[in-house]
């Protein structure tokens, strides 16, 4: 049942206070659910017309897009062809290395070389100049051009203009490509989408080829640089090895033979030597001492015992009582004392021989101790620059050697298959979203229309908001024509409106049960809401109770009466308050309506005073001694003042 949002004013009776406060902060949501079952036709239109949007731009408008993924795997654990030690060594898998490798993919050097390899300047869809320029284009170029914001050309050479479109298309590859790494593994997945399902598979292959051989690119120049420097360095190396033999050779030819063990004989001689010079110095020292002791003895017989001289000791006894065996006595003293200064005169004779003989030891040991030194320098340096250099030409070979057996650090795991339907659009996806679109907005514009209404939906809210009780609902009548709206509710006693007509009937008479109203306006606020048309009704019903009753048109400006009526007479209303007729004579019954009419008539004269005159109040009074109820249906409250 269809309730309408503004009720007639017969439906209000004496004011009354509000049964019960509205909260605003509870949400109902049964009303909501109402407003949204009330606009359900709205929101299935925008629903409707969002689904259309969107299948045109899924199935027209959209350019499909076709994706192809190639799959590439680091390998940490690489099988050595050799013993041979890398230049450039593997991947450990770490995690930085495994994001460094999603960058190195899509590096721009990368791309630039897929883009030569491919030749994707010369492709339309990468190359932005080669496209022809849209509708779009052409109005915003042309909006420029009206508001003078046109940026002034800038003026390139060839090559820069070259650059500059290479550039573009690189960055046109890059938004097409997506690099990921799968989450805790080593495994990249490279995908490419296109306007063409081959390019994109070809695309994807020629990034992955293109990586794994910019690894094995990588260590082959890393290998060739450190066999370039290896070779000098072994050149160098091999020079200075021969610089030293030859100073070892060179000095070892121009010393004396040079040994540990020479050293070592010397060092006997000098102890030897150190040796002679003490016995020597010994033996002098008792020369020397014998020499003293024989030239202060003053006695032969001292002399004799100091000299110790067979001669001298057979000269004694007799040198007392001889002179001759004195004189060769004393001359035999002189002969063993000149003897003993000779011995001590060749005693130190012979100890500056064996002193310098020491010093001139001493002086081949230090000179032989130093040359040792230096040979055993110049030999280590000679055997150190052997072992560098022998170790650089082993690096060197085993550089050369790995030159040709260079492994990536990564292989294919799957190449790139030829999508066979595209991947965007998702039709299916655009075509839900759409409708969920259309959904929302459909509910939100009938909330919307709900919230900027301030009209009155329901009676309690009429009764919330002015303190009066409702007496009556009326639904909408199914008919489409006014004349047939009698007809419908003499014809369908039983429906629901004939139904709310009588139970507005009721609760007028019982308003007041002492003294019923016997004058009801039936009015609303702006016209097509019905108030004719319940006034037509509750006449008619009014005369089921057999009362006489009267139907008074108040809106003489449109005279809606002879909408409902065809023998509608011409003097009515206008003519009875002028005097020209009678109340009796003016009023007319149209078939199948029993109750009296007084219609409307046309006159220059303004409604409201009209209404407002003292003869109106005495038709009324002379309207209530013939009627038991009289019913005026005047125009809209808010068109009308009348």
């Amino acid at each position: 049942m269809q309730v309408s949002r503004r009720l007639s004013a017969s439906d209000i009776s004496a004011p009354q206070p509000a049964g019960s406060t509205v909260d605003e902060d509870v949400i109902d949501l049964g009303a909501l659910l109402a407003t949204i079952w009330r606009g359900k036709w709205l929101i299935i239109l925008f629903t409707v017309l969002s689904v259309m949007a969107g299948g045109y731009y899924a199935y027209i408008v959209a350019t499909p897009l076709f994706r192809s993924t190639a799959v590439v795997i680091l390998e940490t654990n690489q099988e050595q062809i050799d013993d041979l030690q890398s230049v450039v060594g593997g991947l450990s898998g770490a995690t930085s290395e495994v994001n460094s490798e999603v960058e190195v993919l899509r590096a721009r050097g990368q791309m630039g070389k897929v883009v030569e390899r491919l030749n994707l300047a010369e492709d339309p869809e990468f190359n932005a100049d080669l496209r022809p320029q849209t509708l779009a284009d052409q109005v915003k170029s042309r909006i420029k051009e009206t508001l003078g914001l046109e940026e002034a050309p800038i003026v390139l050479t060839k090559e820069e203009q070259e650059q500059r479109t290479r550039d573009g298309v690189v960055s046109s590859l890059l938004e097409d490509v997506s690099v990921r790494n799968v989450p805790l593994s080593l495994v990249f997945q490279v995908t490419v989408e296109t306007e063409n399902p081959r390019k994109s598979a070809r695309i994807a292959d020629t990034i992955v080829d293109l990586y794994i051989l910019n690894q094995i690119e990588v260590k082959f120049e890393a290998t060739e640089q450190a066999t370039i420097w290896l070779s000098e360095r072994v050149s160098e190396l091999q020079s200075r090895l021969e610089q030293a033999e030859a100073d070892v050779s060179e000095f070892s030819a121009s010393t004396e033979l040079v040994s540990i063990e020479g050293l070592q004989a010397l060092e006997r001689q000098i102890k030897d030597m150190r040796d002679r010079i003490a016995t020597a110095e010994a033996n002098r020292g008792d020369l020397e001492a014998g020499i003293t002791a024989l030239e202060v003895a003053q006695s032969r017989d001292s002399q004799a015992a100091l000299a110790e001289d067979a001669q001298l000791t057979r000269l004694l006894p007799q040198a007392s009582t001889d002179d001759a065996m004195a004189q060769a006595f004393d001359t035999r003293f002189q002969q063993v004392l000149q003897r003993r200064q000779i011995e001590l005169s060749r005693t130190d004779q012979q100890l500056r021989a064996l002193r310098a003989s020491e010093v001139e030891l001493n002086r081949a040991l230090d000179q032989q101790g130093e040359d040792l030194i230096t040979l055993q320098q110049l030999t280590r340096e000679a055997e150190a620059t052997r072992v560098l250099y022998e170790y650089f030409l082993t690096r060197f070979n085993e550089t050369s050697a790995q030159q040709g057996i260079q492994q990536a650090d990564s292989r294919i795991l799957s190449n790139a298959v030829v999508p066979i339907g595209p991947s965007e659009p998702r039709k299916s996806l655009i075509l839900a979203m759409s409708g969920m679109l259309g959904l929302m907005l459909g509910t939100g514009l009938v909330l919307l229309r709900e919230m900027r209404n301030n009209g009155f939906r329901t009676a309690q809210d009429l009764e919330a908001f002015t303190g009066y009780a409702v007496l009556g609902q009326v639904p909408s009548m199914p008919s489409t024509k006014r004349r047939k709206v009698l007809q419908y509710l003499s014809d369908k006693p039983t429906s629901a409106a004939a139904e709310a007509i009588r139970n507005l009937r009721t609760s007028i008479m019982l308003s007041n049960v002492d003294n019923p109203p016997q004058i009801i306006l039936s009015t609303s606020s702006v016209p097509g809401e019905g108030k004719t048309t319940n006034s037509l009704a509750l006449a008619q019903n009014l005369l089921g109770l057999g009362k006489r009753v009267l139907l008074v048109e108040g809106d003489i400006r449109r005279r809606t009466l002879h909408e409902y009526f065809s023998d509608v007479p011409a003097q009515g209303i206008v003519s009875v308050l002028n005097g020209d007729i009678s109340l009796s004579e003016a009023v007319f019954q149209n078939e199948g309506f029993g109750a009296d009419v007084l219609a409307g008539e046309k006159t220059p004269i303004n409604a409201a005073d009209l209404f407002a005159s003292e003869k109106f109040k005495g038709m009324l009074k002379e309207a209530r001694a013939s009627y038991a109820a009289i019913i005026i249906d005047p125009p809209p409250v808010l068109d009308e003042p009348d």
